[in-house]
C-alpha cells in the first residue's frame, strides 16, 4: 500500500465519466486542498481529504506495510500523457534550424529530400538495436517530466520492412519501459524517393501491403495519414484511413498543418479518434469535428519551432471540441521531451488557461489513445499514474515556465521518479 499524505492540492480530473471534457467543463480539475491518496496493486483505492486518507490507511491496511510519501506544499496529477509523438527514428537534424532561419519553409526541406526523408534514409540504416537504444533515452526524458503513457507512431521506414522495425522497437520499449506506449501505423507519413512523382503508387503499397501486415502481426492499434497539400490528398488519405479501419485500425490524421485543405472535415466524415496540427483548420472543419466529437490534438512546440502561428484553441474549445496537447516529438519540427514546456506554451501562445492545459495533458489526452478507462484521472480504480509537483497549485506549474517541476512519479503504483531521479529498483 502506497499512501500520499497532505498534499496541497490534488488535481483528480474526476468526474467526467466515460467523456472528453470540452468547453466550460475543461477548467473543472476536481480539486481537493490537503489532499491524500491510497494506491494499492498498482490502482487508486481512495482519493480525498489528508485525514479522511489517513483513517482509510488506518483501517484497511491490515497489518500491511504503507510506504507514506509526503506531498506537503506540493501538487499532484494525473500521469501526464503525450498524445501524438514520431518517438523511434535515428539521427537528429540539427542543421535544418540554419536554414529554417534563412528562410526555407517546411515543405521547401522535404521537397529537397531533407526533412521526414532525411530521416527515413538514417532510421533505415539503422539497426533494431540502435533504434531501441535511442528511442529508451527519450523515453527516459518524457519520463522525468512527468510523462507516464506516449503514443509512437511509425512513419520514418517509408517501406514495409522499416516500418515493421519501428514498430516493433515500440513494442519492446512498451515491455521494459516504465512508460506506456500506445502505437500508430503512419507508413503514408511522406512519399519515399523511390515512389517521387508516383504518390498514387505508393498509396496503393500502403494500402495493399504495409496495412495488413502491420495489422496481421497486431502491432498497432491507430492508422495515421499526413494529409497536407505536397503529401498526400483529402482523397488518398481518405483511401488510407478507410482500409486500415477494414483491417481495425482505428484513425487519426495529421490535418490542416500548413494550409487549410479539408483535414478536419475529413478527421469529421471519417469519425477519425483525433485530428492533429489543426494551425489552418477552417471553422466549417471545427464545426464539424465537434458535432463529431473527435479530438483535437494541438502541439504548439511545432507552431514555436517552425516560426508559425498557433493552432486557435480557443474557437475549438467555444466551438465543443475536446482539446489535447502534445510535443508532436520528432527530430525535425518538435525536438523536445517537455510536455511541461509544451503546457506552458499553450498558456502563452494559445490563451488556454492552466486549468484547460492541464485537462488536455490528462484525461482528454487519454481519450485521444483510447486509454480513458484506465488512466487520465485520480479515480478510485483507475491505474496508477500519478505527479508530484514541486509547486503549491496548479496554476503554478503555468506560471513557473520552462522549468521541470517534476518531483516524483508513479506508473501503476509503483514510484519511478523520485525527488527528480529515476528509481530503478
Amino acid at each position: 500500500m502506497i499512501h500520499i499524505d497532505g498534499a496541497a492540492q490534488i488535481a483528480t480530473l474526476g468526474g467526467a465519466g466515460m467523456k472528453p471534457k470540452i468547453g466550460r467543463e475543461m477548467a473543472e480539475l476536481g480539486l481537493i486542498e490537503d489532499g491524500g491518496i491510497v494506491i494499492e496493486d498498482g490502482k487508486f483505492v481512495f482519493v480525498g481529504s489528508s485525514g479522511e486518507a489517513r483513517r482509510y490507511v488506518e483501517q484497511h491496511s491490515g497489518g500491511k506495510p504503507v510506504t507514506v510519501l509526503s506531498a506537503a506544499g506540493k501538487t499532484v496529477t494525473p500521469g501526464l500523457i503525450d498524445p501524438h509523438t514520431h518517438l523511434v527514428f535515428a539521427g537528429s537534424r540539427e542543421f535544418e534550424l540554419t536554414l529554417r532561419l534563412q528562410g526555407a519553409k517546411y515543405l521547401d526541406i522535404l521537397q529537397a529530400g531533407g526533412g521526414i526523408l532525411s530521416t527515413t534514409e538514417r532510421t533505415r540504416e539503422a539497426s533494431e538495436e540502435q533504434l531501441m537504444a535511442e528511442a529508451e533515452r527519450r523515453l527516459d526524458r518524457f519520463l522525468a517530466h512527468g510523462v507516464t503513457t506516449v503514443e509512437a507512431k511509425s512513419g520514418y521506414g517509408l517501406r514495409l520492412a522499416d516500418e515493421l522495425k519501428q514498430l516493433r522497437v515500440a513494442r519492446r520499449l512498451n515491455a521494459v519501459h516504465p512508460v506506456e506506449l500506445v502505437s500508430t501505423f503512419m507508413g503514408a507519413h511522406a512519399v519515399p524517393p523511390e515512389y517521387k512523382g508516383n504518390t498514387d503508387a505508393f498509396v496503393r503499397t500502403v494500402i495493399e501491403e504495409m496495412i495488413p501486415a502491420v495489422a496481421r502481426a497486431g502491432l498497432a492499434e491507430y492508422c495515421d495519414v499526413f494529409c497536407e497539400k505536397g503529401v498526400f490528398t483529402v482523397e488518398q488519405s481518405r483511401e488510407i484511413l478507410m482500409a486500415g479501419k477494414r483491417w481495425g485500425l482505428k484513425p487519426k490524421l495529421h490535418a490542416d498543418e500548413l494550409v487549410s485543405g479539408g483535414g478536419a472535415e475529413l478527421a469529421a466524415e471519417l469519425g477519425a479518434v483525433s485530428a492533429d496540427h489543426l494551425l489552418h483548420a477552417s471553422a466549417e472543419g471545427i464545426r464539424r469535428m465537434a458535432l463529431k466529437g473527435v479530438i483535437a490534438v494541438l502541439l504548439p512546440g511545432t507552431a514555436f519551432f517552425l516560426m508559425a502561428p498557433p493552432a486557435d484553441a480557443r474557437s475549438m474549445i467555444d466551438a465543443g471540441v475536446p482539446v489535447a496537447l502534445s510535443t508532436d516529438r520528432n527530430p525535425g519540427s518538435s525536438p523536445t521531451e517537455s510536455l511541461p514546456f509544451i503546457m506552458n506554451l499553450a498558456c502563452l501562445t494559445m490563451k488556454m488557461t492552466p486549468a484547460e492545459v492541464l485537462t488536455a495533458c490528462t484525461l482528454n489526452a487519454a481519450h485521444a489513445i483510447g486509454r480513458a478507462s484506465d488512466i487520465g484521472s485520480i479515480e478510485a480504480g483507475k491505474q496508477a499514474d500519478l505527479v508530484i509537483f514541486d509547486a503549491p497549485n496548479y496554476q503554478y506549474l503555468q506560471y513557473h515556465y520552462a522549468v521541470n517541476l517534476t518531483d516524483t512519479v508513479l506508473k501503476k503504483g509503483r514510484v519511478v521518479i523520485h525527488d527528480g531521479k529515476r528509481v530503478t529498483a
